[in-house]
């Protein structure tokens, strides 16, 4: 990837965590000042740090931190659990080493999750919370097996797991074919589809993300405890954008209307935006017309902790 974007400088860096090393990608501002915001960017939940520079290029000035969550991406090496606690804690050692304190913290999808559970563990290390179309319960029935869940909420999305492929080439020739994107291809949607890619071992080439890994996150989100104990004491300024379409391009998308309702009656603190203009649950971060939403979303969060500084 070109080191350099508008307005940022982009480098790399592993940090030592529970199990291994936890990698993530920072864009620091080209003309770094006393003051400049951070920004820690949480991806979703076969994603990896690659899916923000689109947003991050609409953020000039601001410093982008965003990691590959244990068991994606570059950080696919790391032993034990994941979990939305695990994650979370992961999220304080990448804060710690590149000395931020406190940051806005903006999450995608599981990213949502993910950064309900940080600022709910560590309430300190957050100012504010945007979450992009995640983060709030997801309308499954209860009691089902793990496959028929992951099946439910990710679909073909978790069958591209187990698949494999020659070449990069046929990896992007996939997802060309993907109901998503559409138009919204672009270089930097390829070099994001590319970095997914890792060897295994036997000629071929597979998603960094096992299926074991996204299955256990899956359940843990839907099931465990620690996302309704992060939001039974959400204690940060919240703020969720949802979209009309899902993983498939499809309506309703993750939250449809009557769910979104109830969930926002039960979580009342959170303030919601329903954002239409075609976007999916991956355009809004990794297309233009998406980018444009969420940066503007995110200046707006940093204004407000400006305000009250």
């Amino acid at each position: 990837m070109d080191r350099t974007m508008t307005g940022h400088d982009y480098r790399e860096i592993d940090v030592p965590v529970d199990g291994g090393l936890l990698h993530a990608g920072v864009w620091e501002p080209t003309e770094p000042a006393e003051g400049n915001p951070t920004v820690l960017a949480v991806h979703g939940i076969t994603s990896s740090h690659l899916a923000w520079p689109f947003v991050a290029r609409r953020l000039p000035g601001v410093r982008i931190v965003a990691p590959d969550l244990r068991g994606r991406g570059r950080s696919n090496g790391i032993e034990g659990a994941a979990g939305m606690a695990a994650h979370a804690d992961d999220l304080a050692a990448l804060l710690d080493a590149v000395g931020i304190d406190r940051t806005v913290v903006v999450g995608h999808s599981m990213g949502g999750f993910v950064s309900l559970v940080f600022a709910h563990r560590h309430p300190e290390r957050v100012s504010r919370v945007l979450l992009v179309d995640g983060g709030l319960p997801l309308d499954v029935p209860a009691g089902l097996d793990t496959d028929t869940l992951v099946a439910g909420i990710l679909g073909p999305t978790a069958q591209r797991l187990s698949m494999r492929f020659a070449d990069v080439g046929e990896y992007l020739d996939f997802w060309r074919k993907h109901p998503a994107f559409g138009e919204a291809w672009s270089d930097d949607l390829e070099r994001y589809l590319a970095y997914d890619l890792v060897d295994d071992g036997e000629g071929a080439f597979r998603p960094a993300t096992s299926y074991r890994t996204t299955a256990d996150d899956t359940v843990d989100m839907n099931t465990g405890s620690a996302l309704p104990e992060a939001l039974a004491a959400i204690a940060h300024p919240v703020r969720l954008i949802t979209v009309p379409r899902g993983l498939q391009n499809e309506p309703p998308g993750l939250y449809a209307p009557e769910h979104i309702e109830r969930m926002l009656a039960a979580y009342p603190s959170v303030q919601h935006e329903r954002v239409d203009a075609g976007l999916n649950h991956y355009t809004i971060v990794m297309s233009d017309a998406g980018a444009e939403v969420v940066a503007a979303a995110v200046q707006e969060e940093l204004a407000a902790v400006d305000a009250r500084v």
